[in-house]
């Protein structure tokens, strides 16, 4: 089976290699034309771009920041500044014939696919968080060119309900296996699927995220018919792709590259989400949504349903399965679907019984619906760099009988990381400040929670680093860098207390390296040193176990006596990060006696991933099945 692409063949055996800019200009013109002429020079046989129309693409209250996740955020924050306009993708596309080399571009919804038939491309890119919107590919079906298709954030489910969704319409297409993490951890890539893949549908090619090339010469080994990169000018630039882009090969990294192939090539039996792809198929995936404000007992049509970003409730797959089904609660116009919509109930709170003090996590947006269904101890505010700038007043009524727990945002504006133990000055001093915004505020939240006189703040501290982690010898002056930073905090009235960390952390889908509040000993020895207590994480803790081969429940008994906040979630592997309680490797019968004995007085919140999802389905559960052993 071949594809014809301008006047390529694909799947003959030479790689179609494709220069993936999509908005790696960073919303410039004459830079994606500089990108277009470098890409060419390079040996593309073509370049890429993306194009979205925002109100088709997300969900109104999406685009408006009205209570979204904080991944989302960042992504339409980026998207708005780095789009570039429909003329200047005609202008590009007119340039790419000039310069002969084709033009394609990914459509993210079918507004898009419009302009672009208008424009006249070869082919359609189909991007991974659309491989299961099958609406949209319908209507690329329609447009009778051939498709390639990335299968990250999907299941191997998922990738068989497409093709097979495909092939009775008769489509021409080709599958690209994907990590959809940037840049991606080897240990996640999973090369040998493309070998399970090619048994699904005879075209397979790679799109890589991974930092450097020597994969993707391996999946050209394996026999990709496609190969499709990322390209920037700068790995330094802002945006999310940029740091898993590339620039030139280095073959001098040949003998590593190996190595880097023995990681990567995986089991190749069943596709597994990585804790990254979760994040970007929450963020950039697609639900199904109400279409407008539905009532309890209405049957549902099609009428009823739309798709829109992110991708937090029922896939667009279930979308035949919902028809037909008497809705058993009240909708809001554009509130997602939810698994429990295929059921004739959801989950509700009740009245937990703990030995100690428990909460669930909050944001403003979401703090009066959940203080109407449940009364817990206490209430932590996690807040996102945008949150920072609302008013309490509209949002808390009070005051409240219970306490008071502020989580800091993980980035501030212009979407860079907390960092307080950075050696880059100008980037901790912009750190502190934002910090101490996150003090001021929760000094101002302490009216509406009378009860809780030194509300503590759950801190990310930084110290992370891109590329690789830092070696021994560097570990002291970064503790040593946070401990000037805590020094020229004004933390009067509250306390800053950091989470154990795991040696893997997610910013936007991507991975980094921890180099501080990982390692017990290290912990124990700044915790004494500079008289902290800790938020000790259980789900990053019992991670950093695994990769560093560290008895998870002596880690748990030496950490406990510091620890006066726990979040509690399950974990498994190297990035199986915020399970759902028993649906990882953590006994919690066992950690629950260790807790009891080091740190009876601690509390706690439910951390589960998407854990407030569907009215705190995740939270109701956990608590659920935590009653008994905490």
């Amino acid at each position: 089976m071949t594809i014809k692409i301008d006047h390529f063949d694909v799947g003959v055996g030479r790689a179609f290699v494709i220069a993936e800019i999509g908005n790696n200009h960073n919303g410039s013109f004459e830079r994606a034309i500089e990108m277009v002429d470098k890409a060419r020079a390079a040996g593309a046989d073509c370049v890429k771009f993306q194009m979205r129309h925002l109100d088709q693409v997300y969900r109104q209250r999406s685009l408006s920041k009205s209570g979204d996740d904080l991944g989302t955020e960042y992504v339409i924050d980026l998207l708005n500044r780095f789009e570039l306009n429909v003329g200047q993708h005609r202008l590009l596309a007119a340039y790419c014939a000039q310069a002969g080399i084709p033009y394609m571009c990914t459509p993210w919804d079918g507004k898009s696919v419009d302009v672009l038939e208008d424009i006249g491309v070869p082919a359609y890119k189909v991007a991974s968080a659309d491989l299961t919107n099958l609406p949209l590919l319908d209507r690329l079906v329609q447009t009778g060119k051939p498709l390639i298709l990335s299968t990250g954030m999907s299941t191997t489910e998922e990738v068989e309900i497409t093709v097979a969704f495909l092939n009775k319409r008769g489509s021409k297409f080709a599958l690209l296996h994907c990590n959809s993490t940037y840049p991606a951890p080897l240990h996640d890539i999973n090369l040998k699927w493309m070998l399970a893949l090619r048994q699904t549908h005879p075209l397979v090619g790679y799109s890589g995220h991974e930092r450097g090339i020597n994969v993707s010469l391996a999946a050209a080994a394996l026999g990709a018919c496609i190969i499709e990169r990322h390209f920037t000018l700068d790995r330094t630039m802002e945006g999310p792709d940029h740091a898993a882009s590339l620039t030139q090969s280095e073959f001098a990294r040949m003998v590593e590259g190996v190595r880097e192939i023995e990681q990567a090539l995986g089991e190749g039996k069943l596709r597994h989400l990585s804790q990254g792809e979760m994040i970007n198929r929450e963020n950039l995936g697609k639900s199904l949504v109400a279409s407008k404000a539905l009532s309890k007992g209405t049957v549902l049509r099609s009428e009823h349903i739309k798709v829109r970003s992110p991708g937090q409730g029922l896939s667009p797959q279930k979308y035949e399965a919902l028809l037909g089904r008497t809705l058993c609660r009240d909708m809001g116009e554009e509130d997602f679907f939810f698994p429990t919509d295929l059921q004739d109930a959801r989950i509700e709170p009740r009245n937990y019984r703990f030995t100690r003090p428990w909460g669930i996590p909050v944001r403003y947006h979401d703090f009066r619906e959940y203080a109407a269904r449940i009364q817990p101890d206490l209430w932590e505010f996690h807040l996102s760099y945008s949150d920072m700038d609302l008013d309490p007043d509209e949002y808390l009524d009070g005051p409240y009988q219970a306490g008071l727990v502020v989580h800091a945002p993980e980035l501030f504006s212009g979407s860079r990381l907390m960092d307080l133990a950075t050696p880059d000055d100008t980037y901790r001093n912009e750190s502190i400040r934002e910090t101490q915004r996150v003090i001021n505020i929760a000094r101002n939240l302490k009216r509406y929670f009378p009860n809780t006189m030194r509300p503590p703040i759950v801190a990310n501290i930084g110290g992370f680093t891109m590329d690789a982690p830092l070696p021994a010898s560097a570990i002291r002056g970064y503790y040593e860098r946070f401990a000037e930073s805590l020094g020229e905090l004004d933390l009067e009235g509250v306390e800053l207390i950091p989470q154990t960390m795991a040696p893997f952390p997610w910013h936007f889908g991507g991975q980094r390296y921890q180099n501080i509040f990982v390692k017990v000993d290290e912990i124990v020895d700044w915790c004494n040193k500079l008289k902290l207590r800790m938020c000790f994480d259980i789900s990053h803790t019992r991670l950093t176990c695994n990769h560093f081969g560290v008895d998870f429940y002596e880690f748990a008994e030496k950490i406990a006596p510091f620890s006066s906040h726990l979040h509690l979630g399950d974990a498994r592997g190297l990035n199986g990060e915020g399970l759902q309680v028993g649906e990882g490797e953590i006994d919690f019968a066992r950690l629950g006696g260790i807790l009891q004995k080091g740190c009876p007085d601690a509390t706690f919140i439910p951390e589960i991933w998407q854990g407030h999802k569907n009215g705190g389905e995740g939270f109701w559960v956990a608590l659920e099945r935590l009653e008994g052993v905490l």
